[in-house]
């Protein structure tokens, strides 16, 4: 099984993650943050990848810790779970609808951590949920991961089904790299030998 279980104390956060890549999306989120855990829970659902989130996080100052250290945790367990990457199709991408909002993922498990994100959230919150950590998340979720990973709304006018659209965008590319390609084996998709 390609799993991870991952722990992270700090000052600010205290998070406990454990993912399944090869699962069926699965997913048990506790956060203590509303509108995050159900954005969670879609990119558990449509990635199928089985994960358990627990954070205790310092929401008496604000989200944002809460958020962004949720990101580093899941993407040190992604890392942790692809191991060297072996027969991985590396590459994923998705044009998702929700509603109003249109929004197009393409993501590669390089190695190289790098976002590009073109999102416009038009609302400053969604509920008590600050928009800007939607950025803050997949910011944290690229590097730790090591995604190279870009975002782009083309269209769009409710933050909350933007917000979804683009988690769920990403699931689904998600999906689509972390698979096995039964054309490759046990090969590295990479002419460097190595990710």
């Amino acid at each position: 099984m390609r799993s991870a279980k991952i722990s992270r104390k700090t000052a600010e956060t205290e998070i406990d993650v454990s993912l399944t890549l090869d699962g069926t999306g699965r997913y048990a989120m506790e956060t203590g943050v509303g509108f995050f855990d159900h954005m969670l829970d879609q990119l558990a659902r449509h990635s199928l990848i089985d994960m358990d989130v627990r954070c205790k996080g310092d929401l008496h100052i604000d989200d944002h810790h809460t958020v962004e250290d949720v990101g580093i945790a899941i993407g040190q367990a992604l890392t942790q779970a692809l191991g060297d990457k072996r027969g991985i199709r590396r590459y994923g991408s998705c044009l998702l609808p929700m509603d109003d909002a249109l929004v197009r993922c393409a993501l590669d498990l390089s190695g190289r951590p790098f976002l590009v994100w073109n999102v416009d959230l038009p609302a400053a919150k969604i509920g008590s949920f600050d928009t800007e950590l939607v950025r803050e998340f997949f910011q944290a979720l690229a590097t730790h991961g090591g995604i190279t990973l870009h975002v782009d709304m083309l269209h769009g006018v409710n933050s909350h089904h933007i917000a979804e659209a683009v988690f769920k965008s990403v699931a689904r590319a998600l999906r689509e790299a972390v698979e096995t390609d039964p054309r490759k084996g046990d090969a590295i998709p990479s002419t460097k030998g190595t990710l």
